[in-house]
């Protein structure tokens, strides 16, 4: 049986690049440049990389990546993106909980919870974690991005949602906080490139 964040990457490669939440590439591409001091010699692995839009920018810059995710859709996205701008860039299927590199790479990026935060479970996170430390260089450099898990204590997360959603979009209902794990429960509606429409 599928996971609820496997369905939701399935035929959705074309909708997630009109997704809010990934607009801001140039500016988040800037940031790494300047983390990694501008130094293209370096390896970069970009977990979770989605339709690729930070492996492209950066390859475009000068940068050698590679990117991985769970997604096919997602994947063969990406590849049709590179390929058009003729980039080479290695795009690979793998799990973030089990991945195969060690000490390969100077530098990992997880944007834009590319995997941490969607496990169900602390251990399942961890893993995550340990296996992109793993995969760094003595002295690499791990950036990652998470959801702010005291967000709910102040503010209302349907208002938020709400807010920054535009028509087409992912939606989001039924949100619940649970405090003693942190964890927020919700429903996510999205159309896949298909026009299906989907819950979960």
């Amino acid at each position: 049986m599928k996971q609820w964040y496997e369905e939701l990457f399935e035929n959705y490669g074309q909708q997630y690049d009109r997704e809010i939440f990934v607009q801001g590439t140039v500016g988040e591409c800037d940031f790494i440049e300047q983390e990694v001091g501008f130094n293209k010699s370096i390896r970069i692995l970009d977990i979770g990389c989605g339709t690729g839009r930070h492996s492209i920018e950066l390859s475009r810059r000068g940068y050698n990546v590679t990117g991985i995710d769970l997604s096919d859709s997602l994947l063969v996205k990406a590849r049709e993106k590179a390929e058009k701008q003729g980039l080479k860039i290695d795009f690979l299927k793998y799990d973030a909980r089990n991945l195969p590199f060690n000490s390969e790479f100077d530098f990992v990026i997880m944007l834009c919870e590319g995997a941490f935060p969607l496990m169900e479970t602390d251990e399942m996170n961890y893993e995550i974690l340990r296996n992109a430390t793993k995969s760094l260089r003595e002295r690499g450099k791990f950036v990652f991005t998470t959801l702010n898990g005291l967000f709910p204590l102040y503010h209302s997360v349907k208002e938020f949602h709400t807010s920054t959603s535009e028509k087409g979009n992912a939606a989001y209902r039924s949100n619940t906080f649970d405090l003693m794990t942190f964890r927020d429960y919700n429903i996510t509606e999205i159309e896949d490139d298909s026009g299906n429409k989907k819950e979960l």
